[in-house]
């Protein structure tokens, strides 16, 4: 069932979207290139290339890793965003934020520091964290992202 590896390109991947619902429950990191959705529970990092959603009946217990971020639910860890990170009124983030533009709606919660304006950050993905040379062809993405 998992011995073929389907060939992807880098923009099939990152087209593809991902989605922890409702009443799930992950433990373990969780990283992929494309969008990330969560409504359900998760224990462990999170780290995309795309946009990460989290959804108001969310809760993550690890550091999160991603271009964006939209935040409905409850977090406690890192949260580092590339680009741009909103906080809806119904967000509560225990831990520290790192991002270069954010907005926060009125009601949201957040007890920790926050660092605005940093260097854009590369985020790595694939096989022990590392980034492929971009030379590489979408193929080999594509394994490396651990495509099935």
């Amino acid at each position: 069932m998992f011995s073929k590896h389907e060939k992807l390109t880098p923009e099939e991947i990152r087209d593809v979207s991902n989605t922890i619902g409702k009443g799930s429950y992950l433990e373990g990191d969780f990283q992929s290139f494309g969008n990330i959705r969560i409504e359900g529970n998760v224990k462990g990092n999170i780290k995309s290339k795309a946009k990460i959603a989290l959804g108001n009946t969310s809760y993550v217990e690890g550091n999160i890793l991603a271009q964006n971020a939209e935040i409905a639910g409850e977090v406690k860890g890192v949260i580092e965003i590339t680009e741009m990170l909103i906080l809806k009124s119904s967000a509560v983030i225990h831990g520290d934020i790192i991002t270069n533009k954010i907005l926060i709606e009125a009601g949201a919660v957040f007890n920790g520091s926050c660092k605005m304006g940093e260097t854009q950050k590369e985020i790595k993905i694939g096989e022990n964290g590392q980034a492929k040379a971009a030379a590489r062809s979408g193929k080999e993405v594509a394994n490396d992202a651990g495509v099935s």
